[in-house]
Order: structure tokens, then C-alpha cells, then sequence
């Protein structure tokens, strides 16, 4: 049974707690069933990777751990600080997420340009 959650792929995150806090990224993706999300740049750990095609020398590699979504939260794309997120019925009677700190509807963080954060 999957659970609707706060954080999307493509959403721009703060880490609130943990070894990577206060740093920001992009997620890159959400696992619903065990409430994870793989962030751009935080929680990195390091793998020994045998070698292959994409690396022939193979070796030990950082690569993006899994983090706990309850750790996680989604940037104010007015205010680009931190905020909760909520649900509200748009003019189509369609559910969107909002941010409760500015009231601004949270789309996918590429579709803002630099001027609007």
C-alpha cells in the first residue's frame, strides 16, 4: 500500500536532520513503499563497484544513499526557505500542493526561473 507523500522527484529539498543537514538538492527519486528519497549531492556514502562498461576501471565510487523523507523538506519556491507543504482544491476541483509559509502552488522546481526565487 503506497502513501501519498510531500516530497516529489524533481523538488528541490532541505535536509532538516541527520550527518547531511542543512544541506540542499534535487530528488532525484522517491521509493513510496519504504518512505525514501534519493537527493542530489546529500547523504553520500561510497561503493566498491566491479568494473564495466561505464566504468572499466572499476574501483570505489560516491554515489547518493537513500534518506528518510520525514527528514526532508520541500523549498518555498517564493521564498526558497524550508516549508510544510498542504493540499488545497484548485479552480479545476484538482488537488495541488502548496506551501504553507507563502500560500504559492508548488510545481516541479525546474519549471521556476532564478528571478522568481
Amino acid at each position: 500500500m503506497s502513501v501519498k507523500l510531500h516530497i516529489k522527484k524533481g523538488d528541490m529539498v532541505y535536509v532538516i536532520t541527520g550527518d547531511s543537514r542543512g544541506q540542499q538538492g534535487k530528488v532525484l527519486a522517491v521509493d513510496p513503499e519504504k518512505q525514501r528519497a534519493i537527493v542530489e549531492g546529500v547523504n553520500m556514502c561510497k561503493k566498491a563497484e566491479k568494473p564495466n562498461a561505464k566504468n572499466p576501471q572499476g574501483g570505489i565510487v560516491e554515489k547518493e544513499a537513500p534518506i528518510h523523507i520525514s527528514n526532508l523538506q520541500v523549498l518555498d519556491p517564493k521564498s526558497g526557505k524550508p516549508t510544510r507543504v498542504g493540499r488545497k482544491a484548485d479552480a479545476k476541483g484538482k488537488l495541488v500542493r502548496y506551501a504553507k509559509k507563502s500560500g504559492e502552488e508548488i510545481k516541479y522546481w525546474h519549471t521556476y526561473t532564478q528571478d522568481t526565487v
